[in-house]
């Protein structure tokens, strides 16, 4: 397993994600591919390094590890007068959010009330628009990627922002501290790896807010428009779990805010 590991986080890439979070991807993968366990027997052959980019593949597939430009961000960050919106076009998502993150967040509270405490699972780099929420509210950050959660201390500390950030896997979280506000933008699809929505069924049940924001695309990887751009299975599990629902629709994401 370990020599595996290393293989695997050889690719600078995938050299910041955390240890445990690999070695599960690992163990899944064999799950589903146990007659491939022998091929570790032989570290030099092709089939090893077959699994190993097939691993690799994975990750990269499920986590959009090409983070553009870490060092590009971190290159900004250091700089004193440097604009945040430069850093937020630095990853697709929090691009395109950039022409309505302010009305998402004045949309969002309308309804929640403005928080006080705000969790952000599988943040990435979203909480680098923390100034466009208007708001004091102390920031808690979950993510895999070790260097981005440095970066984001670095960025809470340089603006005094009552924020930190944290390398968790939120998939095999058992507990969550209890906050105003919790945010899963464009996670759920990852959780839950095409396979039923379990995981994310059982990551709401844990959540201690009042209120989650969950967000999904509307367009497909090629920029179309995607022929059911919401998600009927999230609004049969809120009334399910007796969970009220609103939709919020942006170019791009639909957002549901949901009260538990």
């Amino acid at each position: 397993m370990q020599n595996l590991l290393n293989k695997i986080k050889q690719k600078k890439e995938l050299r910041d994600l955390d240890d445990d979070f690999v070695k599960k991807e690992i163990k899944l993968f064999f799950k589903s591919n146990p007659k491939k366990l022998k091929v570790l027997e032989k570290p030099k052959s092709a089939k090893y390094k077959e699994i190993v980019k097939e691993i690799r593949a994975k990750l990269r597939r499920s986590f959009g590890l090409f983070r553009d430009d870490k060092k590009k961000r971190l290159k900004l960050l250091k700089q004193d007068d440097f604009v945040i919106k430069e850093i937020l076009k630095t990853h697709p998502s929090t691009k395109e959010r950039l022409a309505f993150y302010q009305d998402l967040y004045k949309k969002i509270f309308a309804i929640t009330g403005v928080p006080k405490s705000i969790l952000d699972l599988g943040s990435g780099i979203n909480p680098y628009s923390y100034q466009y929420m208007q708001t004091e509210a102390s920031y808690l950050a979950y993510d895999i990627d070790k260097e981005e959660v440095e970066h984001l201390n670095q960025y809470f500390k340089k603006y005094n922002i009552n924020g930190r950030a944290l390398v968790k896997d939120i998939s095999q979280l058992s507990r969550l501290p209890k906050v105003d506000l919790t945010l899963l933008f464009k996670v759920t699809d990852v959780l839950d790896k095409g396979k039923g929505h379990k995981t994310t069924e059982a990551l709401l049940k844990k959540i201690k807010s009042k209120f989650i924001v969950v967000s999904f695309p509307t367009l497909t990887m090629s920029g179309k428009k995607m022929n059911f751009p919401r998600r009927k299975w999230i609004e049969l599990l809120c009334h399910r779990l007796g969970y009220t629902f609103k939709s919020l629709e942006f170019p791009g994401e639909i957002f549901y805010v949901i009260k538990k």
